[in-house]
């Protein structure tokens, strides 16, 4: 089964449309030219930073297979951790590296404000023809090339099955069903929980908000129409509130201390997560190996349904003189079995690549013993065909999930909650569009 984006593509391409305007507002996203009129003729060094598990031993396998290109690496805090920060400082300051990692949520964001160039010129037609057509596109704003697509991000629910078995719990297979598990979990042991909530990371609710057919961000034209209020994103946040309310799950940071501490003690036992979690885990608990399974996200309504989280793509930073030369590596990366390869066999990355020819190499290479041997690229795929459709990123998402995350951390019991950090998101959003002197509705 292939990863069915056509639902999706309606909405992808309204932002398209808008992206036109916005980019008209922030820059075209020009820059250093250098030897972007065709391939490099010499020996180029390049910087690259980013922070997806694996990126050290790519670059260590391209650098040992390429004599015209090198490549210096740089490991960054993840885009909501303080990447983005990092590299948009760097940008304004004249001192970015060649090539960055950034989620397509971002992207429009990073568009909009000129940090970017245009790499249409360097990716091709040809290039892109490798890609899922949809991964494209959501590189592909205002009628031009901004990054190169390395992968989707599907939701999944990774839990200790042998806990769920002692606790005998049965894997959720709704939202009605997880709330039930989380009862019985908590019942069975006080100090266990089922999952985590993320203060810290905004983007897990809103790929809870995607799955559940919300749509934050609408281009009509020449005006981004806000709605953060909508019956879906209502009932999530609903939802995660009674949990929270009730003490079903944990509260702590994505990837902390506290959170990975939970994990080791067998105190929470699951894990709302992407494609890309499995790699996580693995890598973050390698003695726990056999313990582990994956499951689809719990629905709604008992239909299969997913949002996606995190997704990542390359892009050339408009100061950089060295764009052909850091294109061609985001291409090896993304679309050659070598990359690929080097990646997963690290051990601590599960990327499920845009490139779909590649997902049988993804597959073969990622050592599924860790989860019993499960074909978890299977259920990847099952899960990318169920992503909702409707969802658009808009252009101020660090603005947008700066303010949710404050209001999440500040979230006690009987004081302001999610319904309450959503609005903030939505009333910084509305501020920021309209300092940037674009028409918004919400």
């Amino acid at each position: 089964m292939s990863l069915s984006w056509s639902r999706t593509t309606r909405a992808i391409a309204v932002t398209a449309t808008a992206l036109s305007v916005l980019t008209a507002c922030g820059g075209g996203g020009g820059g250093g030219g250098g030897d972007s009129a065709g391939k490099p003729s010499g020996p180029v060094t390049i910087t690259f930073w980013g922070w997806a598990k694996g990126s050290k031993d790519v670059v260590e396998a391209f650098n040992a297979s390429h004599k015209n290109i090198q490549v210096k690496f740089e490991e960054i805090p993840s885009g909501t951790a303080g990447g983005y920060a990092k590299i948009s400082n760097a940008v304004k300051a004249g001192n970015a590296p060649d090539l960055v990692s950034i989620e397509y949520s971002s992207l429009p964001e990073f568009v909009s404000s000129g940090a970017l160039q245009d790499i249409g010129g360097e990716f091709t037609e040809q290039d892109r023809a490798k890609l899922l057509p949809q991964a494209v596109q959501l590189t592909t704003l205002g009628g031009k090339s901004w990054a190169v697509p390395f992968d989707a991000a599907p939701q999944a629910f990774y839990y200790r099955k042998d806990l769920f078995t002692k606790y005998q719990v049965a894997v959720p297979t709704t939202w009605d069903e997880f709330k039930s598990a989380a009862e019985k979990v908590k019942k069975a042991d006080a100090k266990a929980r089922i999952a985590t909530f993320f203060p810290d990371d905004p983007t897990t609710f809103e790929a809870m908000a995607w799955q559940a057919d919300a749509q934050w961000f609408k281009a009509e034209n020449d005006t981004w129409k806000i709605d953060t209020t909508d019956p879906a994103t209502t009932k999530v946040a609903a939802y995660w509130q009674g949990l929270l309310d009730a003490d079903l799950v944990h509260k702590n940071a994505s990837f902390s201390p506290e959170w990975t501490g939970s994990l080791k003690n067998g105190t929470t036992i699951g894990y709302l997560g992407a494609s890309w979690g499995a790699g996580v885990l693995k890598g973050t608990l390698p003695e726990q190996s056999g313990k582990w399974a994956v499951a689809p996200m719990p629905n709604w309504n008992g239909t299969p349904a997913s949002g996606m989280l995190g997704g990542t793509s390359f892009a050339v930073t408009k100061g950089s003189a060295k764009k052909a030369a850091a294109v061609e590596f985001a291409e090896w990366m993304s679309t050659t079995e070598a990359g690929v390869k080097a990646r997963i066999a690290s051990g601590t990355s599960s990327a499920f690549p845009a490139a779909t020819a590649l997902r049988p190499v993804a597959k073969q290479v990622f050592d599924a013993s860790y989860y019993g041997g499960q074909d978890i690229y299977a259920l990847f795929e099952a899960s990318g065909a169920s992503i909702a459709p409707g969802w658009a990123w808009g252009p101020t998402t660090g603005t947008t999930n700066t303010a949710i995350k404050d209001r999440f951390g500040t979230m006690t019991a009987g004081g302001p909650g999610i319904t309450d950090a959503i609005k903030a998101g939505h009333d910084a959003t509305v501020a920021e569009l309209t300092k940037r002197g674009l028409k918004v509705e919400g």
